[in-house]
């Protein structure tokens, strides 16, 4: 029996593509263990799914000034160290690293060890962890053709981003009733991250009652962003977040806004929705979200907002506009060569592992 390691953690985008994989892996034979950081996220995440799960120290590499910047790269060292140790204790045939500061150690032990690694970028740039594994990785996913060029010659693929095959299960008719819907007019859903969204929630309930005339709204507003006075509003659904109906929601989906996280566009990809993206702001991240909505945009996937332009009426005019093309958007994402990233890196797992 062949054994894979999976690290990635800090997120949860670091994550589930990793549990994506691991039916595919387990139907290969593969032994599966998951190295993360001793508290992180990502140890309940694998826990739940009954994975063994080592935790080592970590620490973050930040390119601006912090106290932690002076103790950290001693918990990366440490990490390090205790990564070496499972690697010779596990003796595994190959590593698969999603990324987060967590991974870095667990690329670098494994090629100490000779261990074939496997990176997979999700956003346009590689961010500082993957800059940093990459010399230590055998082969590099990415999901934009843009971030080809950003990637070492000869190790660079397109793979896309492994998605839950569950995702891909749900059942419409649930979706509607979760939400207290019918079937007289289409859903639009709208998902503003885990944290939400003040500029894109004020503008859909800006724009509710007009919005309400076409469309049915399951609106994903995020932790402590419910509006209690449109409790029971014909049409209109109001979650902080959903998660063992996502799937079903999906199903019952006709257009979606979205944040452009690398995950979850890849998610709309692959489920062929007509949408709106809404990148989060440079002001608040590097950045990579307005490339990744770039990208979908040039390729035809995506109606692309930035943040700053959000407003009511501009809300609005982007909806009304992907619905009406709904169609083009549609064909569009139908010749999208990604069509099945598991089996593609599944390939690259076996070529690596036959050596």
């Amino acid at each position: 029996m062949k054994r894979i390691i999976l690290t990635g953690g800090g997120t949860a985008g670091h994550v589930t593509p990793n549990i994506a994989l691991m039916p595919a892996l387990q139907k290969k034979g593969f032994d599966i263990r998951y190295i993360g950081s001793k508290n992180g996220m990502e140890r309940e995440m694998i826990k739940d799914i009954h994975i063994p799960y080592y935790g080592i120290s970590s620490g973050k590499l930040r390119r601006y000034f912090d106290i932690k910047n002076f103790t950290d790269p001693f918990r990366v060292m440490k990490g390090y160290i205790e990564a070496r140790s499972i690697m010779r204790k596990l003796k595994p045939d190959i590593v698969f690293s999603k990324g987060g500061f967590v991974t870095v150690p667990v690329v670098m032990a494994a090629k100490h060890k000779g261990i074939p690694v496997i990176i997979h970028e999700s956003d346009m740039t590689p961010g500082l962890a993957n800059k940093l594994a990459l010399p230590s990785a055998s082969k590099v996913c990415c999901n934009f053709p843009e971030t080809l060029k950003h990637l070492p010659e000869g190790k660079a693929v397109l793979t896309g981003s492994p998605i839950r095959r569950e995702l891909f299960e749900g059942d419409k008719k649930k979706g509607l009733q979760f939400c207290g819907f019918n079937s007289d007019k289409p859903v639009l859903l709208i998902m503003g991250g885990s944290l939400g969204s003040v500029a894109i929630n004020n503008a859909v309930r800006g724009e509710l009652d007009t919005l309400l005339e076409t469309f049915q709204i399951a609106h994903l507003c995020g932790k402590g962003n419910l509006d209690t006075s449109l409790d029971g509003k014909k049409g209109y659904a109001q979650f902080e977040f959903v998660s063992d109906e996502l799937n079903d929601l999906f199903a019952c989906t006709d257009l979606m806004i979205s944040r452009a996280g690398a995950n979850a566009i890849c998610e709309i990809l692959a489920l062929r929705k007509p949408n709106v993206l809404i990148p989060l702001s440079a002001k608040a991240s590097r950045g990579d979200q307005i490339l990744n909505a770039a990208s979908f945009e040039k390729q035809g996937y995506s109606y692309v907002l930035q943040e700053e332009d959000v407003t009511n009426e501009s809300l609005l005019k982007a909806v009304q506009t992907i619905y009406k093309d709904r169609d083009k958007y549609i064909q569009n994402m139908n010749k999208s060569k990604l069509a099945d990233p598991i089996a593609t890196i599944m390939d690259l797992v076996d070529e690596l592992t036959a050596k």
